[in-house]
């Protein structure tokens, strides 16, 4: 198991550079060959030609693309300094580089922001694993019921309308019309109720979407395994339905589960965009959608590799999780 963890880790390091090297050369390598000025896009196509100099000069966009990588890579662990005349930034480590749009390092507003996002996906992703993961075994047990084909037409429902139109609706129906719930964010250190009662509706609105999916993957794949030898011989030595269900059909039915969760969860921790523009939550979603806006580059980089960060770290426990539920991982 220890030998299978360390494998895992190392392919997931060796991954993580293999994408920072990929995302950066996209970021400012690709627009270089097409012609695009990066540093006039850093302070404006009406910028005086010396401030575009400058920049260039303080970024080393006129540097190869080795050397910018290795300052980039070197940033991260032991700072950076960015440096033209005498004009001097220092970005402190972790550095993922330095917004001059805002006069910011990119770091603090990745923690800054960061937290508001995790607590929006971890506490949506409870409720989607409870809710639909419980409505796709239903399904499957109880198979062409009532219960069996209206839980799938609101799966279906819960797939095929927007977030920005079901979050929409929330708010319209439980804030604004009856005033069960009150939509607006407040910092959790504010006030820990004021917090909760704020992302009620932002975590049901994101849980209805991936519930729907969750559901229907849970409903096909249980009904799959109910139809295996080990689940007949499971009942023909006289099992009961619970222990036949729960011991060895969900864990069966847990890994396509947990291979979503992963992909689904640190997709997510990147950045729920659609859902924390709808209910206006400070999170990184909304910081690379503004960033986006304002063609600033950096803080879109560093929100790229941190979602792809939290996806090699989401995959990781993944594979970890594997291990535990099924032994042939762990045999082979």
């Amino acid at each position: 198991m220890l030998a299978y963890l360390i494998r895992r880790l190392f392919a997931a390091a060796v991954m993580l550079v293999v994408i920072i090297l990929v995302v950066f050369s996209i970021f400012f390598l690709v627009p270089k060959w097409a012609g695009v000025d990066i540093a006039t896009s850093f302070v404006g196509k009406q910028a005086d030609p010396h401030a575009v100099e400058a920049v260039r000069e303080k970024l080393g966009l006129g540097d190869p693309i080795y050397v910018q990588v290795w300052h980039f890579f070197k940033g991260i662990f032991v700072g950076r300094t960015y440096a033209a005349g005498g004009d001097v930034t220092h970005c402190a480590a972790p550095c993922f580089g330095y917004s001059f749009r805002s006069e910011q390092a990119v770091w603090p507003v990745l923690t800054d922001r960061f937290p508001v996002t995790l607590g929006l996906a971890l506490g949506a992703a409870v409720l989607w694993l409870i809710f639909g993961v419980a409505a796709g075994v239903l399904s499957a047990l109880k198979r062409g019921s009532l219960w069996d084909r209206g839980a799938m037409v609101v799966a279906l429902s819960g797939v095929s309308l927007p977030i920005y139109f079901t979050g929409l609706l929330s708010l319209a129906i439980f804030s604004y019309g009856l005033h069960w719930i009150d939509g607006k964010y407040v910092s959790v250190g504010d006030s820990f109720g004021g917090w909760f009662s704020g992302m009620l509706l932002p975590w049901i609105t994101l849980a209805f979407l991936y519930a729907a999916m969750y559901a229907r993957i849970t409903r096909a794949t249980m009904l799959e395994i109910l139809g295996e030898d080990y689940i007949r011989t499971a009942r023909a030595k006289g099992l009961t339905e619970p222990v036949v269900i729960g011991k060895h059909a969900m864990r069966s039915t847990m890994t396509p589960i947990l291979t979503m969760l992963g992909m689904d969860l640190g997709a997510l921790i990147g950045g729920a965009i659609l859902t924390e523009t709808t209910f206006s939550i400070p999170g990184l979603g909304q910081a690379v959608l503004t960033a986006i806006k304002n063609q600033d580059l950096p803080i879109i980089l560093g929100v790229t590799l941190i979602t792809s960060l939290a996806v090699l770290i989401a995959n990781l426990a993944v594979d970890v999780l594997y291990a535990v539920i099924d032994p042939r991982v762990r045999l082979a």
